[in-house]
């Protein structure tokens, strides 16, 4: 019969996904505040997840990011996989898709609950044959129907695959009925293989369109019970609607025979004795003296009401107020005992539910239990990391008094003193690696983890505050207060619960007629008032406890525990990042130092690579020479020719496959020179590593114009011989500078730092990378090479094809970028203008570099291009230039992508654009840029509102971009 009850329910659904025509995806309305709920805790959760690496468990739920919306939700992995792909059906809403590994997390056991949306399926209806066609049109109809929609199903039956048969109801529209009309389902002949009710069963032989959905019915309502002596007997009267705490009024009385009712087979049964207790006692003498007395006060006051009622005009009034008080009052005692009884039976209920459902008060378990684990498992420094703290700071002083060196007398003294502390370091470095093997590091993190996670969600963030170990005394003494308080009251009402047990017991035998047991009024019933009040207080305390929140003064003392456990696992936290970070250093100490224990390093590799380079490049210019002198000859053959053509690419092939192997043991010098041995530019001068490290891994030491075949570019040599050449297959500038004693080594400083800046966000940054430097032998020249962008200048372009205004926001986005790596090394450009700035397919903007022998107001001052002068009004007064200069010059070149050189400049040699016709948001934009006074730096001009807005015009409709901009 259970079943059946459960197979007439309606209920009112949300649609959140269609599979086919007649099924579907949907989620229960109540549930609602439940899913926002959920929703919240796996945004909060799941980055900090673990990602499944490993083969999942396809009956666990994991956490899946929805590609649509990047938002995580609870998803179920299906058997199907492909590389590194999942199919995963997200179980709160019904739809599907493939998710990379990477975007699939492990939930905890708290969120392994059944889903929250259910499979549903229309009542009586099949799809025919398979038809790719029908079955489209089919889903597009339903989703037109009911997707996203709130519907009305009444469930059928159930199917073997949980799948609920329902008919669906949305208003007066029967959706079943539709789809059956517009033919893309047919009716089941025969009732498919699922649990149906006798009503589902017979309403398959007749029409779909016939069945009407019942009204759905409340269940919340509460139900009032009293008793009334209706022929001789109990029965209890059903009030509906009514609180368990309101009195019943007079008019609710006189109602009271068309609303008597059965009781349920559940509800105890009483004898007609109850109900005529009062009945039952004995009359006294005084009694019937005192009700005579009163039943002649009227008789007698009546005279005095005569006289008196001139003059108290309110009497009349207060007189009918007064019957009517009496009259409540009387009909208040006949239902005294119902009432008192009824509204104990209601608390009771209620102590009941809260014992099942351990709705008890928030002691701070939670707290309590992260005290334990934070308190008894913290993780304790290795015995040996102080004594390697120690001895490795030796060791980094003997290595920086190597550095200071410059005597080759005394650096072996040094060195020697170094190999001591190195080779202590190393047994100490040893013994504490095998210290922290054995310490659970990754599992106590997971556990902090995990545990800061379920505390922040429940509390929230730490606040910062001062604490100390006296919170939690506090937290403690607070706790056990509580469990002592709550223990007595709940003892106190299970005490009163078996009192008022026993006297119902005792109390039959005042009623079993057929007992030949007597007992008076006084031994049957006692003080019953007494017990009941104690009972109804006792069990108010308990229920008080149970739902009341916290005070003020509890959630203080909560807070405060909560922010020093949360600060301690802050602390252990990072003091395990501290420790790993210390043992990553000793394993990589232990393994480079190895290779060296019984020598030391030396340059002999290095050397002879340089003598193999040496060689070929010796080859490379007698065959260069021969190749000029053969071309220049009257009786020269072609073949010969092309045969040393060929020999000299494979020569020039070689020479840049040794200076890549060249660099490699730069690179290796570098390294050991930077950790371990410092002494190595000065025992080998003639290496010249001190040099590459200066440049930041930039210069080519080896590397000569002469090895390349470059073509003097004249139209770029206006300022310094530019040439072009092709090297490894790509085409690059060699940008040449006159160097001297006194600026060669300002040179390979400034281009370092710019080469360095570059490297940290490499094709991010927004500059144009250095390729290398080199000098040359027999011209005080330095090049540096860049790669060749051939005709993507901004110059160029706009003169040739000028850029959409959402091109140039693109372009300029990207020159805002590479000021802002430049500026967070505090590195000043100064040559910011349109021949310096390249638009990269039209798409994407790079920065030039910029020269590196000259100081940035040198740089600021020349800036100009054409007569467009970017140079900023201060600089041109005489001060400094700063980043604020780039960013006027940035400002300017902005201006001059959307209106050329046609604009006026103000008294201060600012661009004056109020008058000028724009975007709202782009002049916004300018005028913070070229003020006189401060300007934005280059991150905010990256999140300013006008760059992201052409972003979102350009994703979402690139033509109707180019025409609202």
């Amino acid at each position: 019969m259970e079943g059946d009850v459960t197979n007439w329910r309606c209920e009112e659904v949300f649609v959140s996904h269609v599979e086919d025509a007649i099924t579907f995806w949907a989620q229960c309305i109540d549930r609602s505040q439940e899913i926002a709920k959920l929703s919240d805790y796996l945004a909060k959760i799941c980055p900090l997840s673990n990602v499944v690496y490993s083969n999942p468990d396809l009956g666990r739920i994991y956490g899946g990011l929805f590609s649509f919306d990047n938002t995580w939700y609870r998803c179920r992995l299906q058997n199907v996989k492909r590389k590194e792909s999942w199919r995963v059906t997200y179980i709160d809403y019904g739809n599907s898709e493939m998710l990379n590994r990477s975007s699939i997390v492990e939930l905890p056991n708290d969120l392994q609950f059944p889903s929250l949306a259910k499979k549903y399926r229309l009542w009586g209806l099949h799809l025919f044959d398979p038809d790719i066609s029908l079955s489209e049109r089919g889903t597009a109809f339903l989703v037109s129907m009911i997707n996203e929609k709130q519907v009305t199903v009444r469930h059928k039956g159930t199917n073997k695959d949980n799948t609920v048969v329902v008919q669906v109801m949305y208003g007066n529209l029967d959706i079943g009925e539709e789809v059956l009309k517009k033919g893309f389902a047919s009716w089941c002949k025969s009732p498919p293989s699922c649990k149906y009710t006798e009503d589902s069963k017979m309403g398959i032989k007749f029409s779909h369109a016939k069945l009407q959905m019942p009204a759905p019915c409340s269940c919340r309502q509460v139900e009032r019970f009293s008793f009334s002596n209706h022929n001789g007997m109990l029965k209890p009267n059903r009030q509906k609607g009514l609180s368990i705490s309101q009195k019943p009024s007079l008019k609710k009385k006189e109602n009271h025979s068309r609303n008597n009712a059965t009781l349920p087979k559940s509800a105890p049964v009483f004898t007609p004795r109850f109900a005529t207790l009062e009945n039952s006692k004995p009359m006294v003498s005084e009694e019937d003296k005192i009700k005579c007395e009163l039943d002649l006060c009227p008789t007698n006051c009546q005279p005095l009401e005569t006289q008196f009622m001139p003059f108290n005009p309110k009497r009349n009034k207060e007189k009918v107020i007064a019957e009517k008080c009496c009259q409540l009052l009387e009909i208040s005692l006949q239902t005294a005992v119902g009432n008192k009884l009824q509204s104990l039976s209601a608390k009771i209920a209620l102590v009941k539910k809260a014992r099942q459902k351990n709705m008890t008060v928030n002691f701070g378990d939670d707290v309590f239990e992260a005290i334990r684990v934070v308190s008894e498992n913290c993780i304790i420094a290795p015995p040996s990391l102080k004594i390697l703290e120690e001895i490795w700071e030796k060791y980094n002083l003997a290595q920086h008094k190597i550095q200071l060196c410059n005597s080759m007398v005394a650096v072996h003294h040094l060195i020697d003193e170094r190999n001591n502390a190195q080779q202590s370091l190393l047994t100490t470095v040893q013994e504490f690696i095998l210290e922290v093997d054995v310490i659970a590091l990754t599992e106590r993190t997971h556990t902090l983890e995990e545990l800061l996670c379920s505390l922040e969600a429940v509390y929230g963030k730490a606040t910062e505050t001062d604490s100390s170990q006296k919170d939690f005394c506090e937290f403690f003494d607070w706790k056990q207060t509580k469990m002592e308080t709550f223990r007595r009251v709940q003892r106190d009402t299970e005490e009163s619960m078996q009192v008022l047990f026993k006297w119902f017991s005792d109390f039959r035998e005042v009623f079993d007629l057929t007992s030949a047991v007597s007992l008076s009024f006084e031994e049957g019933v006692g003080d019953i008032d007494e017990l009941l009040n104690k009972a109804e207080a006792d069990v108010g305390k308990e229920l008080d406890l149970s739902t009341m929140g916290q005070s003020e003064t509890d959630k203080k003392i909560m807070v405060s525990a909560h922010n020093k456990v949360i600060n301690m696992i802050h602390q252990e936290k990072l003091f395990i990042r501290l420790i790993l970070k210390r043992h990553e250093d000793c394993v990589r100490f232990k393994n480079r130092i190895a290779e060296w224990l019984h020598e030391s390093p030396n340059v002999d590799q290095l050397l002879k690579t340089k003598k193999n380079l040496k060689s070929i490049k010796a080859q490379l210019r007698c065959r260069t020479i021969e190749q000029r002198n053969l071309e220049e000859s009257d009786n020269a053959n072609k073949s010969d020719v092309r045969r040393l053509k060929k020999h000299i690419s494979e020569l020039r092939q070689k020479t840049f496959e040794i200076m890549y192997q060249e660099q490699n043991e730069y690179e290796k010098l570098s390294d050991l020179v930077k950790n371990y041995f410092p002494e190595l530019p000065l025992l080998y001068p003639e290496a010249e590593i001190i040099n590459y490290i200066n440049s930041g891994g930039l210069l080519w030491i080896s590397l000569e114009r002469e090895l390349l075949d470059a073509e003097p570019m004249k139209e770029l040599s206006t300022k310094r011989p530019v040439v072009c050449a092709d090297f490894q297959g790509q085409k690059v500038l060699l940008k040449g500078y006159c160097v001297g004693f006194d600026t060669e080594g300002k040179l390979i400083e400034t281009a370092a730092k710019y080469h360095i800046a570059w490297a940290e966000m490499k094709e991010k940054s927004g500059l144009l990378p250095l390729m290398s430097l080199f000098f040359c032998r027999s011209d005080p020249l330095a090049y540096l090479m860049v790669p060749f962008c051939s005709g993507e200048s901004l110059g160029e372009v706009q003169a040739n094809q000028p850029l959409t205004p959402v091109e140039a926001a693109n372009v300029m986005k990207g020159v805002a970028c590479g000021l802002q790596t430049l500026h967070k090394m505090n590195i000043v450009h100064g040559s910011v203008h349109q021949n310096n700035v390249f638009a990269v397919n039209r798409k994407k903007g790079i920065l030039g570099d910029f020269d590196f022998t000259k100081t940035e107001e040198q740089r600021s001052l020349s800036n100009s291009s054409g007569c467009l002068t970017l140079t900023a009004p201060e600089v041109k007064a005489g001060q400094q230039a700063s980043l604020s200069s780039d960013m006027y010059s940035y400002g300017c070149l902005l201006l001059w992508l959307s209106h050329g050189e046609h604009f006026k400049t103000k008294p201060d040699g600012t661009p004056d654009i109020s008058q000028l016709d724009m975007n709202i948001k782009l002049k916004q934009l300018l005028l913070r840029l070229v003020s006189a006074t401060e300007r934005i730096t280059a991150e905010q001009v990256i999140e300013d509102e006008y760059f992201q807005i052409q972003k979102g015009l350009t994703s979402s409709c690139p033509n109707r971009a180019m025409r609202e901009v």
